[in-house]
């Protein structure tokens, strides 16, 4: 049988300045350990620390424009696209330009504080 997610849980964001994480599908909201599913956005400005997690994680882009920093150099990734990054990969991610950016994450296996990975400081 179906079962609704009624609404999703909001979680605390790394970076600055704060973005805002809605977890519909994940460890803290349904308890899933097998997959994550959250809706992002995060102010002009915003960047995270480096981070090398376990999870492969699948970034859909609905506003704005997300930067992925990698190993080799960095993408921009605008609404309409995603992308894709892999387990083990090096990754920061920001939003730098004049409004933003607002996507949806899906990990797999699902997101967890201990498995992201952040580069130290």
């Amino acid at each position: 049988m179906p079962k609704l997610i009624a609404q999703a849980s909001r979680i605390t964001a790394a970076g600055e300045p704060p973005k805002v994480i809605d977890e519909y599908v994940g460890r803290v909201n349904t308890h899933d350990a097998a997959v994550s599913i959250a809706h992002m956005r995060s102010p002009s400005g915003w960047q995270e620390p480096g981070q090398r997690p376990e999870f492969d994680e699948y970034t859909v882009v609905l506003r704005g424009a997300l930067v992925v920093h990698h190993d080799t150099g960095r993408m921009e990734v605008r609404a309409g696209q995603a992308v894709h990054t892999r387990a083990g990969e090096w990754v920061r991610y920001s939003s730098p330009g004049e409004e933003g950016a607002e996507y949806i994450a899906v990990c797999l296996p699902a997101f967890s504080p201990d498995t992201v990975k952040r580069d130290d400081g």
